[in-house]
């Protein structure tokens, strides 16, 4: 999950809040907020990015759409690619899955390049597997120095909070 319009932290909790109420789906876990400078595109301002475990009785491409409408609910307009949004949900990896259709591919592709997805994924799942690199998330983030860019923002249980 990442945000960097409005109020960011706002955004992040209600999308936990959309994605539990779902038929099917369970939030198991939720990473600590990390704020991260944007990556690529036109100046913006900096992006808060999480991560959530989830548990669900759904297939990839439904929970994919549930997720992209949850994006759709909240308002988010996509405007210009890698530009500012008010949401970005993202499918990283559905237990072994390994998916390359127009509208999904998992696990997701960039998602090895990215310390701000790996660090809060590491916080809940470091021994994931990511399919198709023989790795685990922990072994992709030992094997670099992970980017000074992804600052701790808020611990984790944040979004229980009020």
């Amino acid at each position: 999950m990442g945000t960097n319009l409005g109020n960011r932290l706002k955004n992040l909790k209600l999308a936990i809040e959309f994605i539990s109420a779902e038929e099917g789906v369970a939030v198991q876990t939720v990473s600590p907020v990390y704020e991260t400078e944007p990556l690529g595109g036109p100046m913006q301002d900096p992006f808060l990015n999480a991560c959530a475990l989830l548990k669900t009785t759904l297939p990839p491409d439904a929970l994919l759409s549930i997720m992209l409408k949850i994006e759709d609910k909240m308002g988010r307009i996509r405007e210009e690619k890698w530009g500012p949004r008010l949401i970005d949900l993202d499918l990283l990896a559905y237990e072994n899955a390994m998916i390359n259709t127009p509208a999904l591919e998992l696990p997701h592709p960039r998602m090895a390049e990215r310390d701000f997805v790996l660090i809060p994924l590491f916080d809940i799942a470091p021994d994931l597997p990511i399919s198709g690199l023989d790795k685990t998330v922990r072994d992709i983030l030992s094997a670099r120095k992970p980017s000074p860019d992804v600052k701790l923002f808020l611990p984790s249980g944040w979004h229980e909070q009020s």
